[in-house]
């Protein structure tokens, strides 16, 4: 079994080429339910992994228009490859289609696709079609389109780990900054501001776990070949209605030692009440 830190997207800080982040929202998705909704359709769970590839399209057209600029998509999971053989392979075969057909088309729009997670365990074929399509689009800067593709959150944060380790005195000091870079690899984004599922499931499946330490979660029964632009703008739609505080509360007022209401001057001076 090759070492985790293998994992695609773990690469040498500093390393993006001048590379910044389009502004926007970074949203997550994890695409559930092309299964049951084949099953339910009387159709092969095959046929919903390929209806569920027009709904990634459908959805990479529609996100920037509702302002968001990152598009983190669940494709595969580590622990998916106890999935049928079969069923495993049509979906090595079904990437590799959908990558080698969208590459050009995403350049040509701005859209950068880089793939996350392992590459070691996935048939060369497939592995030289995402290294093509991330060479195409290398030169999109409008939005950034990664697709995690046998991915394992808790891998990657070993991987992160273990790359610290092998910097050693050459490391500077250990902060969230730092590990976050570590674990993003060449191209840092910012954390998840939206994470999405589809297909009724809650929880978040080993994805993304450190980003989304403070992202808005809306799950949808929707399953995800039915997903569409209405449900990814009521998506963005409720992030907007959340009220997001990190840490701290709405209302600029603390209380004092003395139990009357005081104000406390945060590090930058801003007003702040601590939870």
């Amino acid at each position: 079994m090759s070492d985790i830190g293998d994992i695609g997207g773990i690469g040498d800080i500093g390393v993006g080429g001048g590379y910044e982040t389009p502004a926007g929202l970074h949203a997550a998705i994890i695409m559930d339910g092309n299964g049951r909704w084949a099953v339910a359709r009387g159709r092969s769970r095959m046929a919903g992994h390929e209806a569920g590839a027009d709904a990634v399209r459908r959805t990479v057209e529609a996100a920037p228009g509702l302002g968001i600029s990152v598009l983190t998509l669940f494709a595969f999971s580590s622990d998916n490859w106890k999935r049928p053989p079969a069923e495993v392979g049509a979906l090595m075969r079904l990437f590799r289609t959908f990558l080698a057909r969208e590459a050009r088309r995403c350049a040509e729009r701005g859209v950068r696709i880089v793939v996350l997670g392992r590459r070691d365990r996935l048939p060369g074929g497939l592995v030289r079609t995402i290294e093509m399509a991330e060479a195409a689009t290398s030169g999109a800067v409008s939005f950034l389109l990664r697709i995690a593709v046998d991915y394992s959150a808790r891998d990657a944060i070993l991987a992160a780990a273990r790359r610290l380790d092998s910097l050693g005195a050459n490391a500077e000091p250990l902060s969230r900054e730092l590990f976050a870079r570590l674990l993003a690899g060449p191209l840092p984004v910012p954390d998840v501001d939206l994470l999405v599922r589809t297909g009724g499931e809650k929880r978040l499946s080993d994805f993304l776990l450190w980003e989304c330490a403070y992202a808005e979660l809306v799950f949808t029964d929707r399953m995800w070949p039915d997903f569409g632009e209405a449900d990814l703008a009521a998506a963005v739609a409720e992030f907007h209605h959340r009220e997001r505080r990190f840490g701290a509360v709405p209302t600029p007022v603390a209380v004092s030692d003395d139990g009357t209401p005081g104000t406390f001057r945060g590090p930058f001076g801003a007003s702040l009440s601590i939870l």
